[in-house]
C-alpha cells in the first residue's frame, strides 16, 4: 500500500499545487513545469505519469477522458482526476488532500475521476 503521488498537467492551475503541498509538507505532486510537460500532446502526458507511478490532476475535460480510454488499452495508468475550473481552488485542494489522505495509489489504477463528484 502506497500514499497516491500527483502530477500536475500542464493546464492545471499552479495554486492548487502550491496549496496542497502547503497544507501536507509529506504530500508529493509534482508540477508540470518541474516534468517538462508544457507543450506536450495527452498521451505523452499520461505516458510520463505513468512511468512515474503519478495520478495525473487535470483541468482537461475536453481531451483527456478520450485520450486517457485509449491509453489505459494498451497501458497501465496511476489514474486520473479531472477537475472542473469552476471548483473553487479551496475545493479541489481539500478534495485531493482527501483522496491522499484515505486511499493508497493502488485504488486510482486505471481509473479516471471527475471533481465535483
Amino acid at each position: 500500500m502506497t500514499r497516491v503521488r500527483f502530477q500536475a498537467d500542464a493546464d492545471l492551475r499552479q495554486s492548487i499545487v502550491v496549496g496542497m503541498t502547503s497544507k501536507q509538507p509529506d504530500l508529493d505532486f509534482r508540477s508540470a513545469n518541474e516534468a517538462g510537460l508544457e507543450g506536450m500532446k495527452d498521451p505523452e502526458v499520461l505516458a510520463i505519469a505513468a512511468h512515474d507511478n503519478r495520478v495525473l490532476v487535470t483541468h482537461d475535460r475536453k481531451t483527456m477522458p478520450t485520450e486517457f480510454g485509449q491509453f489505459i488499452t494498451t497501458q497501465t495508468s496511476a489514474g486520473v482526476f479531472v477537475i472542473s475550473q469552476r471548483l473553487p481552488i479551496g475545493a479541489a485542494i481539500d478534495a485531493l488532500i482527501l483522496i491522499w489522505e484515505a486511499s493508497t495509489s493502488e485504488e486510482w489504477i486505471d481509473q479516471i475521476m471527475t471533481f465535483p463528484f
